[in-house]
């Protein structure tokens, strides 16, 4: 079974319908291929014209990051939302059969406002170390435990961590005495022997920096009504010094202000700068995760467009815009999407360059601040922005809304299965 997403039907679902196949046989793949070939040596297409073939997905299927010109005609009535069509190259040239999945649109109330991000992290990322002077010259503990940076200390002497306060209470109360730590790095459990030693101040130290929460400014995509979920940034929040994913304890969102544009320049990366309102919390964070922050929010937005979420197979080269918010208000800027690949795990679906001559001379191109910035296209949210390209400031990054907006609904069932 292959799903497609119909972009229109008539005849009661026995008409003629435009599909998009991502994911095909390989046999149909290497037909395709064959037909596309001929067509291109008689000059009836152009090379421009022809995906990018044979991307390998599998043993037993091929993934096509582009469109291809399938035609599929209903074989059958629709029946709990599906129903066989033959599918055909052009129109013309017979493929085979597969079963057509309806897809309904889901609708959100589109975002565009910045807001703040508090996170207080599971365990303490290890940032840096710092030698300890003693007798027998400068030691490092932690190193020479098997400590590394990005590494995060969950545990010490089977004691839970989750503040730097903690470990360093946990380090200057062992006397010297050997200490287990509990230590995670790159999803892999280890466990760590270290030997604090007495520094010049009397105190015992295990000569290493952690981080226990981390904040920052964002923008928020969508609220999801259905099932209350919001989702934002677009990618997920990384520790300044070591890049890595922060670990989620604990989190919420809360209101933000803009103070003023940092513009970006070529090499340099601008910024939204805005104050924290931490007495004005919008929501929790239940996932931090490549494709963005996800949560449930204590009320739904006052104001907003419901707009209906793009199927990724909609999204097209071409123009677009961003609704963002760098004057205090929420407002739509003219971009282009130059190009578009169809990874459902990636926040790089998209590149899209910044057309709006006004945002230009506002902001440079995109700033930091801007990630998730909603990316309409056709009166569809179709993703978010999620990264700049430093040396091209007016180009960058973005996700599919549609991503987006299956991992919130994922995130809410976790949640209810959990409470």
């Amino acid at each position: 079974m292959v799903m497609l997403c119909p972009f229109g039907q008539s005849n009661g679902g026995k008409g003629v319908i435009t599909i998009v196949l991502i994911k095909i046989p390989k046999i149909i793949a290497k037909v395709l291929f064959i037909v596309c070939a001929l067509l291109l040596v008689l000059g009836l297409i152009s090379a421009r014209a022809l995906p990018p073939f044979l991307l390998a997905g599998g043993t037993d299927d091929i993934d096509l990051p582009l469109r291809v010109p399938l035609i599929a005609k209903a074989n059958t009535p629709i029946t709990n939302g599906s129903y066989t069509a033959s599918v055909n190259l052009f129109g013309i040239i017979p493929i085979g059969q597969t079963q057509v999945n309806i897809v309904d649109d889901d609708y959100v109330v589109v975002g565009g406002t910045p807001f703040g991000i508090k996170i207080m992290s599971q365990g303490v990322l290890v940032v840096g170390f710092n030698d300890i002077p003693s007798q027998n010259g400068n030691i490092n503990p932690a190193k020479k435990a098997g400590v590394k940076e990005g590494d995060i200390v969950l545990a010490i002497n089977n004691q839970t961590v989750s503040t730097n306060t903690r470990v360093q209470e946990l380090v200057e109360q062992s006397a010297g005495a050997p200490m287990t730590l509990s230590v995670q790095r790159n999803g892999v459990n280890l466990q760590l022997t270290m030997i604090p030693v007495l520094a010049p101040d009397g105190k015992y130290r295990a000569g290493m920096w952690v981080r226990d929460s981390a904040a920052g400014l964002g923008t928020m995509t969508f609220y999801h009504p259905a099932s209350g979920m919001y989702g934002g940034l677009g990618h997920s929040v990384c520790d300044n010094d070591t890049g890595q994913t922060v670990s989620l304890l604990t989190g919420e969102i809360v209101t933000a202000n803009v103070i003023e544009i940092k513009k970006a320049i070529p090499g340099r990366a601008g910024a939204i700068v805005g104050t924290l309102n931490s007495k004005q919390s919008l929501g929790d964070i239940l996932s931090n995760c490549e494709q963005g922050i996800f949560g449930r929010l204590n009320a739904p937005p006052a104001v907003g467009q419901t707009m209906a979420v793009a199927h990724k197979q909609q999204v097209t080269t071409g123009g677009a815009q961003i609704l963002s918010c760098v004057d205090g208000t929420p407002r739509a800027y003219s971009c282009e999407i130059e190009s578009i690949a169809f990874r459902t795990d990636s926040s790089q679906n998209l590149v899209i360059r910044i057309t709006d001559q006004g945002l230009l001379s506002q902001t440079g191109g995109i700033v930091q601040g801007m990630s998730g910035s909603p990316i309409i296209q056709n009166g569809k949210l179709v993703g978010a922005v999620t990264h700049v390209f430093v040396n091209t400031p007016n180009k960058g990054y973005g996700v599919f809304a549609e991503t987006m907006l299956q991992i919130a609904k994922d995130t809410a069932k976790q949640q209810k299965k959990a409470s």
